[in-house]
C-alpha cells in the first residue's frame, strides 16, 4: 500500500540553493511541477449509526473501491485499515485537494458502489447514505520545534548573507 504515485517525485537535489532544496533537504517533502509538499491526512469515518456492516465481501470490496479512488484522485494510501463499524487511512494528499474534498470523494462513491453492488446495504440505508455525516481528520507531519528551527535558521542565514553583501558593498 506505500508506493508512491507517479505524480510524486521525491527530489535528491539538496545542494541547489533554492527555496525548494531547502525546504526539501527537511525530509519526505514531495515536488511537483511548481511547488513542493507534504500533506498528509489520517481520516477516519464510519456507517451510520456504527452498524457493523464492514465484514466479510463488503470490507474487501470496499478496499478495492478506496484504492481505486484514490489513484484516480492521485491520493498515496500510507496506511489503512477497515474495521466492522469504522474505516482508518492515512493518506498523502496533492496541494490541489483539500480534506473536504477528498471526504466527500471516498465516502459519495464509495456508498454509491457498495449500495449499488450490496442490496442489503441499500435495504438497511436508504437513499445511498452508508456512511455517517461526520468524519475525522487530522493532519501529520513535521512537528512544531522542527519547523521554530528551520524559520530560526532561515534568519540566521538571512542575517549572514547581509553581513557578506555589506562588507562585500564597502571593499570595492
Amino acid at each position: 500500500m506505500g508506493a508512491e504515485a507517479p505524480h510524486h517525485k521525491r527530489s535528491n537535489d539538496v545542494g541547489e540553493q533554492s527555496a525548494y532544496a531547502i525546504v526539501e533537504s527537511m525530509g519526505k517533502f514531495l515536488k511537483s511541477s511548481h511547488v513542493v509538499y507534504r500533506c498528509e491526512y489520517h481520516f477516519v469515518w464510519g456507517p451510520k449509526y456504527r452498524y457493523r456492516v464492514l465484514i466479510g465481501e463488503v470490507r474487501e470490496r470496499l478496499k478495492e473501491i478506496l484504492r481505486e479512488l484514490c489513484e484516480w484522485q492521485e491520493i498515496t494510501i500510507l496506511e489503512g485499515a477497515i474495521k466492522e463499524d469504522h474505516v482508518h487511512m492515512y493518506l498523502s494528499v496533492t496541494p490541489k485537494h483539500s480534506s473536504s474534498h477528498v471526504m466527500k470523494i471516498l465516502k459519495g462513491k464509495s456508498a454509491e458502489y457498495l449500495a449499488r453492488e450490496f442490496p442489503e446495504l441499500a435495504k438497511r440505508y436508504w437513499g445511498m447514505h452508508i456512511w455517517a455525516r461526520g468524519y475525522c481528520v487530522s493532519t501529520v507531519g513535521i512537528n512544531e520545534e522542527t519547523i521554530r528551527e528551520y524559520i530560526k535558521k532561515q534568519q540566521d542565514e538571512e542575517e549572514k548573507e547581509e553581513q557578506r553583501r555589506l562588507w562585500k558593498d564597502n571593499s570595492e
